[in-house]
This record gives structure tokens, C-alpha cells and sequence, in this order.
């Protein structure tokens, strides 16, 4: 079965970590560009930060700084760690497979990714902000 498994979610206070992980099942991800999303409730899904498969990385404004991607490839899976985390990062959070290595940035060289360019995805780990 093909699949994107994440996991790592849960309840974290203002300022705490979590580290989420994207683990691929069927499905190879060293030669893609891999991508975090997260959604709060009402808004569309946005792009949180995405890795080419040269290791090559990219975030949102919103994170940067405080997010990083990594991969282990031995171990087809994908990572976020998420550090000083605030009350506007809760949601859940999924990793995607892209249909080609993309660039996940725009001609700028800033980050850039859309939905669209990804086919595979995960079911999602919630992260939920606490007082």
C-alpha cells in the first residue's frame, strides 16, 4: 500500500518543540521535493516549508527561524522539527510527496510551494497550541 505516514503531533505550550516525522511506505522519497503543509481551522492549507531532494530548503516566513526540515534516506522519511512554537502554528500538519522534484521556490529564489504540485499525501498529526 502506498502511503504517507506522519506522526510526532500533540499538545505543546507556547515556546515548546515538537518534531514531527513523514515516513514513506510504497513509496520511494529520496528523488523528490517533499513538503510540510498545515492548516488552521477556516483557512486554506498553507505551505510551511519543503526540501528538494539535493537537500536543498526552503520555508514560509512565518517559521523561518524557528522550523527545520531534514531527511534520512535510509530511512524514507522526512522530518520538521518545530521550535518556540506559538498559538498560530496550531493545526494539522502534513507531509506531501511532489509529482516531480520541484523547486519550491519562485524565480526569486524565495520559498514557493502550491498543493497542486504534490500527489501523494499523509492523513495528517494534529498540533494543537496549550496556556
Amino acid at each position: 500500500q502506498v502511503q504517507l505516514v506522519e506522526s510526532g503531533g500533540g499538545l505543546v505550550r507556547p515556546g515548546g518543540s515538537l518534531r514531527l516525522s513523514c515516513a514513506g511506505s510504497g513509496i520511494t522519497l529520496d528523488r523528490y521535493a517533499i513538503g510540510w503543509f498545515r492548516q488552521a481551522p477556516g483557512k486554506e492549507r498553507e505551505g510551511v516549508s519543503c526540501m528538494r531532494s539535493d537537500g536543498s530548503t526552503y520555508y514560509a516566513d512565518s517559521v523561518k527561524g524557528r522550523f527545520t526540515i531534514s531527511r534520512d534516506n535510509a530511512k524514507n522519511a522526512v522530518f520538521l522539527q518545530m521550535n518556540s512554537l506559538k498559538p498560530g502554528d496550531t493545526g494539522p500538519y502534513y507531509c506531501a510527496r511532489s509529482v516531480v522534484d520541484i523547486s519550491c521556490s519562485d524565480v526569486s529564489g524565495a520559498y514557493y510551494s502550491t498543493p497542486i504540485e504534490y500527489n501523494y499525501w499523509g492523513q495528517g498529526t494534529q498540533v494543537t497550541g496549550s496556556s
